[in-house]
């Protein structure tokens, strides 16, 4: 890392990820270290994580508690 906070990539790797001046990289901070990714390479990451699952039915799940939650409350008060 440079004295002004930039990392320098190696020509070898550049090239292997093709990549070239000005292209956007996502510096994400996990529980192993740091990981730099490619905008496309993080969509890509996100994307097989988030396979298989139901957010959607998931949120709704979680709307309709909280829903009966506050019904459950709005009744105690009345």
């Amino acid at each position: 890392m440079g004295d002004r906070g930039r990392i320098v990539v190696p020509a070898a790797v550049r090239e292997r990820a093709g990549l070239v001046a000005g292209s956007p990289m996502v510096l994400v901070e996990s529980s192993d270290g740091l990981v730099l990714l490619t905008r496309e390479q993080l969509r890509d990451r996100v994307r097989n994580d988030l396979k298989g699952l139901d957010l959607v039915e998931q949120l709704l799940s979680d709307r309709r508690r909280a829903a009966a939650v506050e019904d459950a409350e709005s009744g105690d008060a009345g």
